[in-house]
């Protein structure tokens, strides 16, 4: 990070029921808050979240594990250059915080980040699902995004506070240095597989332990 990271915007929604688009395998309407819509001033930040932020689906969604969603500023240019998604912005990829200065190339699982009077820590990988492509209307947007590795990822919260727009993203401490986001993503997506990083990956205590135990046993096969 060659700069100071920051906060660009803060965002939450609620849950509410769409229509599915036509290519859709499933049918009718879609309960989902992946519209996250910009939040003015001091926003708490508590264990499970934003104050005012939902997920529908809480068993693959949501929890401390998954508290809190951040996504790079710098990757909307390039979306915004695939046909449909000319308005992709901050919010479009369901994101609670907007950075500036950080993206999955730099930010390394286990980062603790102080934003505001918040403490944060970088738990996993986003694990995009095809609310992307739903979101969008746009139904090769989720291989994209994982052939690309940027669709964010998630932080759990060690110390509740309020954040703002604007705010600095302070890395106080890194226990897993070189263990980037992108390079998570290249071992679970890429293949071959390396299955020894993939194990080393597996003893990272920061790790979330759902990703820890996918990895443990993609090692193993």
């Amino acid at each position: 990070m060659s700069v100071q990271p920051t906060v660009v915007s803060v965002r939450a929604g609620r849950t509410t029921r769409r229509d599915r688009p036509e290519w859709d395998d499933k049918r009718g309407e879609w309960n989902t808050a992946y519209w996250k819509d910009e939040l003015a001033g001091p926003v708490r930040i508590g264990t499970l979240g934003l104050d005012g932020d939902e997920q529908a689906d809480r068993q693959v969604h949501g929890g401390p594990e998954m508290a809190v969603l951040m996504y790079a500023e710098a990757h909307y240019p390039d979306w915004r250059t695939i046909p449909g998604l000319e308005k992709m912005g901050p919010g479009g990829f369901g994101e609670n915080l907007v950075v500036r200065g950080m993206t999955e190339l730099d930010a390394c699982v286990g980062d603790i980040l102080d934003i505001g009077t918040a403490r944060l820590q970088i738990s996993s990988p986003r694990g995009p699902c095809m609310d992307i492509s739903r979101r969008w209307n746009s139904p090769g947007l989720l291989q994209q995004v994982v052939e690309q590795r940027r669709p964010g990822w998630y932080l759990r919260v060690l110390r509740p506070g309020v954040v703002s727009a604007r705010d600095a993203v302070t890395v106080v401490d890194r226990p897993h240095a070189g263990w980037t986001i992108d390079r998570l993503l290249a071992l679970r997506y890429v293949k071959p597989r390396d299955a020894a990083a993939m194990a080393e990956a597996a003893k990272l205590t920061a790790f979330a332990p759902e990703w820890r135990g996918n990895f443990a046993k993609l090692a193993g096969r």
